[in-house]
């Protein structure tokens, strides 16, 4: 069986208090975008282990760590018939960038493992799962425009608008460590404003929405605060660094062609 994990951005990021687990709660709104992993998963022979590949962007890492093979680890604790399979993944999503292209690809193999082997999870179920893998991989199982509070676990679908607009992803290549961009937060209480994103016109985004990941991010990293200012200067209606960077997105309503003149190092992408 082959999918196709997906991308997401955020639109607004805020991180309203630490949790007893030592976690963060927060309140975002994830957006699914068009730029997609290939991810193919079969039955290994009886004499073969499970096993990792992958080709396109390369993955750093232990096989161990990969979160396609955390997921079928986490069905094997739990369902020992589950047979060997072999998962090859070819990247397409930058990685560290905070699109969520790790947590597609653990989310999406939970799914097919599902699918494949007729485990019969439910949806609330492979949540459950995918929490364990990470705090964006529940998004992925529901897939669709949602408004999440708690690690992320939480969410209620919305409908945005956004069919006039184009988005441009800007990725300058830097990787900004996710645990560092939480110990250097400023937490202050925050308003619901993102919950109701479905009634604010996209031309008052930038008035009301925020991450609060950029003000620490962009102190350290002036290459990413650059980015934002130049998807204004061309005319974006919104622009916004997604997750934790380092990847900006900015939209343009359809009939703007934006001189955008990055150096050919960044990774650019229109979806």
């Amino acid at each position: 069986m082959v999918s196709f994990p997906n991308a997401k951005i955020n639109i607004g990021l805020n991180i309203t208090g630490k949790r007893p687990d030592g976690f963060h709660n927060l309140q975002t709104v994830f957006h699914p975008i068009d730029i997609k992993d290939a991810l193919e998963i079969i039955s290994a022979s009886s004499d073969e282990t499970t096993n990792f590949s992958h080709t396109g962007i390369n993955v750093p890492g232990k096989e161990s760590d990969n979160l396609c093979i955390k997921a079928y680890q986490l069905l094997k604790k739990d369902y020992p018939n589950l047979p060997s399979v072999k998962i090859h993944l070819h990247k397409n999503i930058p990685i560290g960038a905070g699109l969520g292209g790790g947590s597609a690809n653990g989310a999406f193999t939970l799914n097919m493992l599902n699918n494949i082997y007729e485990i019969g999870l439910s949806k609330r179920e492979l949540i459950e799962y995918a929490l364990i893998l990470g705090s964006d991989c529940p998004f992925f199982i529901e897939n669709e425009t949602c408004f999440a509070t708690g690690r992320g676990e939480s969410m209620e679908p919305i409908s945005l608008n956004l069919h006039e607009y184009k988005i441009v992803l800007i990725n300058p290549g830097i990787h900004v460590n996710t645990g560092w961009a939480f110990s250097n937060l400023n937490i202050l209480k925050k308003s619901d404003t993102l919950s109701d994103i479905a009634n604010i016109p996209v031309e008052e985004w930038k008035k009301y929405i925020f991450n609060d990941f950029e003000t620490p991010v962009f102190a350290a990293f002036p290459a990413i605060k650059n980015i934002k200012e130049s998807l204004y200067q061309e005319g974006a209606t919104f622009a916004s660094m997604s997750g934790t960077g380092s990847t900006v997105y900015g939209l343009f309503k359809k009939n703007i062609v934006p001189e955008l003149n990055f150096t050919s190092s960044y990774f650019l992408k229109w979806v």
